[in-house]
């Protein structure tokens, strides 16, 4: 069962009745009218699903649709229309739509599709990490930025993963170091500071927000956010000294660094 949803919807009453059913369901619900909006909240909320109705005021729903799917966003997305001719339909999945539900609707069949949208979703989502604008597809080891493809080391791929993996959380050099090559960290070498900063210069290129964030005497972290509060930040140290985690990458040798 999805726990929050996003619905697209510039259709007060109908907006409501949606928001009430699926709250009764134990379903929460944010909801926007427009596209702009939608693509921003999609892209900060991370919802469990996406309702969204196709003939939007300002513009049409399939605008949001095939801007998230761009960024190569894999939101399970149920279209919510009265448009419900066979051509409609076919463009509305041909753009990326995990189900298409023609109004009027029954509350119940909402609820279905979207549980099983989210679930089929859970079964895909193990082959990619995703964080903000990034996406790492784990099956072929490329890494996009909001759509666009960085072209990184073995290293640098493996230390995204790592970052996504422990998303605004610090992570210390000494882990970083044991994570990617299984070995000892030696305190004056700044081998993980040339490749932190490698990393940066890529990730980076074109946009005006870091992502990759210095935490002093500490380590680094993955944000899209600058840290504010660092005291308070969550911090991976106790990591230090125990075996590396389950499923981490342990990348020892690049064969590029392109």
């Amino acid at each position: 069962m999805p726990k929050n949803v996003l619905l697209v919807e510039d259709d007060p009453s109908l907006a409501n009745a949606i928001v009430e059913g699926l709250y009764d369901n134990g379903i929460k619900v944010e909801l926007v009218s427009s596209v702009l909006p939608a693509i921003q909240l999609i892209r900060e909320k991370r919802p469990d699903a996406v309702i969204l109705d196709l003939m939007l005021s300002d513009e049409s729903g399939l605008d949001v649709l095939k801007a998230i799917r761009a960024q190569r966003d894999p939101t399970p997305v149920v279209i919510l229309t009265a448009l419900g001719s066979l051509e409609n339909r076919v463009d509305g999945l041909n753009a990326g739509a995990d189900d298409y539900l023609v109004k009027p609707f029954e509350m119940p069949e909402l609820v279905a599709r979207l549980m099983a949208v989210t679930r089929r979703n859970r079964r895909l989502e193990g082959s990619n990490l995703t964080f903000g604008p990034l996406l790492l597809d784990l099956t072929t080891r490329r890494v996009f930025r909001e759509g666009k493809e960085l072209k990184l080391s073995p290293t640098e791929t493996s230390l995204i993963e790592l970052f996504i993996r422990h998303e605004n959380q610090v992570l210390t050099r000494k882990m970083l170091c044991h994570q990617l090559w299984e070995t000892t960290w030696e305190g004056e070498t700044n081998v993980i500071e040339v490749h932190i900063n490698r990393l940066r210069s890529k990730l980076d290129k074109g946009s005006d927000r870091s992502l990759i964030h210095t935490i002093r005497g500490r380590g680094y972290m993955l944000s899209e956010h600058e840290p504010k509060n660092r005291s308070n930040l969550i911090d991976l140290a106790m990591l230090d000294t125990e075996e590396p985690a389950a499923n981490q990458p342990s990348q020892k040798t690049d064969s590029s660094e392109g």
